[in-house]
């Protein structure tokens, strides 16, 4: 879980995760929506990769990435719990 928030927590890979929710895109296609260098890129998408919040499958020569909305269903339900929505608090209850 700890992977999972560190690579939400760019900037850059909270944009190509809103990119992906559209649909699989080629990692070329994901590095022309930004003006920096193909490593950083690569780095930002093997951090989201390790997080488990993509997948990839090679599309001929380019690797085409997808999300993974398991990862990102799992982080939902931590900071629900965390939050405690939906969860009628002590305080509030009139027994």
């Amino acid at each position: 879980m700890n992977s999972l928030f560190k690579a939400l927590s760019h900037p850059v890979r909270r944009r190509i995760i809103a990119m992906l929710r559209k649909g699989p895109l080629a990692s070329g296609d994901i590095a022309a929506a930004f003006d920096m260098s193909w490593p950083t890129i690569t780095g930002h998408l093997n951090a989201l990769k390790e997080a488990e919040l993509v997948s990839t499958e090679r599309d001929g020569q380019s690797i085409r990435y997808r999300l993974e909305i398991s990862a990102v269903e799992e982080a939902l339900a931590f900071l629900m719990d965390l939050s405690g929505t939906g969860e009628t608090k002590k305080e509030d209850r009139h027994d």
